[in-house]
């Protein structure tokens, strides 16, 4: 599969001429636009409006605003209702080529308003968000392409972990990490979960539990200009939005249990800790335990997310939260292959699908502490300042990892090394300064923001070291833990501290209400002190972002491009045989170009957008398992995304991404022109749920099916991670107060594996019981 800029230009024009011709059309209807507000005139957002006896319906956004396009010219009966309170109805007439303007004002207080809201279903369609831009723009204003995974959907799909979660996003596949983290692959390339509310976060060797989850954003394309290096991979962001404390009292606790002995138990309260509602608390917390599909393994996880806000005064709002996560359980095997072995893919080993080789008392133990302050100020009216304190440390008291270095289909050395302890400490302080101003006509949206941050970090730990040959057909017993003490050699290794100073700036200017561009930069200073004999260094960089946007229809319809600028001061990487390698720092440059749209009264999110993201020095992988610096790539390809509320009850999710990510200069000849490791080709993704409306309202049922191509684990393309579809399905029955659902996973039962060789569940079954006060 192919593409060219030119052959992509004329595919967006014909496409926007068609959207133009459409819209032009249809404005010989007529129009509706309104807004809600509370009775104490506060904005009303999550509001159901709809015209009466027709399929007209839409929400309210996040303003209180609402509107109706292609409405045929008659007199119609405006409802508004909320869940508990009786619907209210208005007359609105609608002449051909003219916008009925309509103000509602409801009858319940802003207060009143929230607790319904928070007690009802939130559009699943939702982009709102002001930490993509670090600032308010909307999905059609934005030059960047971003999807949004709202909790409302995680509930839908009874997810319990965010490796199934992040799949709802066009191209992106979940990995898990040997060392018992968490990642992403999408655009070509592998991330973390490395940020939380905008700030850096690390998920390296503690994972992320969903208990405090809100959404999920994942950001298109290298994004070092807003994030820095450390938190932006050449593919995107990944950034967790956590769950904040609000004016009413209001609890949820839900319980899920399921196969492979899952309990899972989660708990949501939310008060105001005063009359005046000034000070506002909220706590989660999860506790897990879970068995797993292999004969030995288990995961066990603790989390503990409380909340405060302060509002001081009209101008003055402080926010303070944290998490406290503690995990207990066996890391998963992490298999080589060698290059004699003739094994092409794991399908091809002869062990059994759900055998371990490692008994579950070779376990690991972490930490992971997090804690986030914030200070927002009004200045004025159009000018804001946010200062932000963050400190995430990560706590390895172990970690046994085990490795199966594979000769033959049937033969394989057991290898066990000891991790910890081991700390990483991250922190962070931000200041960023928000306005809006004008220059005549034009107007701006300002960005302006300082970042400091300190890494620092001790390893220990015991060698990696071979106990035995086993042949995998004949019986064999686990290594147990006690054999793994006897031979470890317990070395510890030094690890820089790194200092990086941050200055960025963004201005978006829009010449008119449809056309607008974004111009930003970055300017980056990062030291790394001296380590053992290696030397330090300091490095400067300037990262530049380019945004152009037209709305071809207003409000509904828009073109985008962009140039991105991404860059990676680079950690030392451990090798397999555990010496480290100090590597240079690498860049990325990223073209694309697209279109998006909300329309249909808001019914339909969607974009396609072709990429170009060329990469300077790129590390590869050999057939050893070993990193080396030498090559240059080029990631290219399109993205896809549809997701749709057509009619009241019936929800879409859906994506397509197609990636070449090639190695186009490398030391090895051989290997240029081959695929790059960690990108599959193509990327499925689909989720539909329909909750019935009338008899039966409240039973809903869903389906989906996600679909990933084969990829290669080495850059000489010799062995490969097998393509997979999976399937899932859910039932549920959903009331204001309470909702009972089941969820199937991997129905068909298919053998996959992820990016890191790692077996994945097979049938699985699911049932969740959740109940709000």
């Amino acid at each position: 599969m192919k593409y060219s800029s030119v052959k992509m230009i004329r595919f967006l024009f014909t496409i926007s001429l068609l959207l133009s011709a459409f819209c032009s059309f249809a404005q010989q209807n007529g129009k509706i636009k309104g807004t809600i507000t509370t009775s104490d005139g506060e904005q009303a957002a999550g509001v159901n409006v709809s015209l009466k006896n027709s399929k007209y319906w839409t929400i309210s956004d996040e303003n209180g605003n609402f509107e109706f396009n292609r409405v045929k010219p008659n007199t119609y009966t405006l409802q508004v209702s909320l869940t508990g309170y009786e619907t209210s109805e208005s007359e609105v007439v609608v002449t051909e080529n003219e916008t009925a303007a309509i103000n509602l004002q409801l009858k319940v207080s802003n207060k009143e308003l929230k607790e319904v809201v928070v007690n009802s279903k939130k559009s699943i369609l939702s982009k709102k968000t002001d930490y993509v831009a670090r600032m308010p723009l909307t999905n059609l204003e934005n030059p960047q392409v971003y999807s949004v995974i709202q909790k409302e959907l995680l509930m839908e799909q009874v997810a319990v972990d965010i490796r199934g979660a992040v799949q709802n996003s066009p191209g992106v596949v979940s990995i898990s990490y040997p060392s018992g983290g968490v990642g992403v692959i999408f655009r070509g390339f592998s991330t973390g979960v490395n940020a939380r509310n905008g700030m850096e976060t690390a998920s390296g060797r503690s994972s992320v539990d969903l208990g405090n989850v809100e959404r999920i954003e994942i950001m298109k394309g290298p994004s070092g200009t807003l994030f820095g290096s450390s938190v932006s991979s050449f593919g995107g962001v990944v950034n967790l939005v956590t769950k904040k404390p609000f004016e009413t009292t209001a609890a949820e606790i839900s319980y899920t249990t399921g196969s492979f002995n899952l309990n899972r138990l989660t708990a949501d309260v939310n008060t105001p800790l005063n009359q005046e509602k000034t000070v506002l608390f909220r706590v989660n917390l999860a506790v897990n335990r879970e068995k797993s599909f292999l004969d030995y393994g288990f995961n066990n996880t603790l989390l503990v997310a409380p909340s405060l806000t302060y509002k001081a005064s009209d101008k003055l709002t402080f926010n303070f939260d944290a998490e406290l996560y503690n995990v207990n359980n066996t890391r998963r095997t992490y298999n080589t292959y060698a290059a004699t072995s003739g094994i092409t893919n794991p399908n091809d080993l002869k062990i059994d699908y759900k055998k371990s080789m490692f008994h579950d008392d070779n376990d690991a133990k972490s930490t992971a502490t997090k804690v986030f302050a914030q200070a927002e100020y009004e200045i004025s009216e159009n000018w804001k300042s946010t200062t932000v304190f963050s400190f995430v440390g990560e706590d390895v008291e172990r970690s046994y990892q085990s490795y199966a270095v594979w000769s033959s289909l049937t033969q394989t050395a057991r290898r066990v090394g000891l991790w910890g302890p081991i700390f990483n400490n991250f922190t962070n302080i931000q200041e960023n300064i928000n306005g809006k101003f004008s220059t005549g006509s034009i107007k701006h949206k300002f960005l302006t923001g300082v970042n400091y941050r300190l890494y620092s970090s001790a390893f220990s730990g015991g060698t990696t070291f071979t106990l035995d040959n086993i042949d995998v057909t004949a019986q064999f017993a686990p290594i147990r833990r006690k054999a793994v003490d006897a031979g470890l050699v317990l070395t510890t290794s030094p690890v820089a501290d790194q200092k990086t100073f941050s200055v960025y700036a963004s201005d978006v200017v829009n010449f008119t209400d449809r056309f607008s561009a974004m111009l930003s930069l970055r300017l980056d200073n990062f030291e790394r002190a001296k380590v053992g004999t290696t030397e330090g260094y300091s490095q400067t960089a300037l990262s530049p972002k380019l945004g152009l946007v037209y709305e071809v229809v207003k409000d509904q319809v828009s073109v985008f491009g962009n140039y991105m600028n991404g860059f990676q001061n680079m950690q030392p990487v451990t090798q397999p045989d555990a010496t480290q390698l100090v590597l240079d720092p690498i860049y990325a440059v990223q073209y694309e170009g697209g279109i998006k749209a909300e329309a249909f009264n808001k019914k339909l999110s969607g974009s396609v957008s072709y990429y170009n993201i060329t990469i300077d020095n790129a590390t590869r992988t050999d057939a050893a398992g070993f990193t080396i610096q030498d090559g240059k790539q080029v990631s290219k390809g399109v993205d896809f995304e549809l997701m749709a509320t057509p009619f009241n009850g019936l929800s879409i999710i859906s994506g397509y991404a197609y990636n070449d990510n090639r190695i186009v200069k490398a030391s090895v000849a051989a290997i240029e022109g081959n695929k790059a490791t960690s990108s599959p080709e193509n990327v499925v993704n689909f989720w539909t749920t329909y909750t019935f409306q009338n008899k039966l309202k409240g039973l809903g049922i869903g389906a989906g099916v996600n679909f990933v191509d084969k990829n290669y684990f080495t850059a000489d393309n010799t062995f490969y991670m097998p393509s997979y579809t999976v399937y899932n399905a859910t039932v549920y029955y959903e009331k204001p107060t309470w909702r009972l659902g089941l969820k199937f996973n991997n129905v068909t039962n298919e053998k996959y594996w992820d990016f890191w060789g790692t077996s994945q569940a097979p049938t699985s079954i699911l049932a969740n019981l959740t109940i709000k006060f």
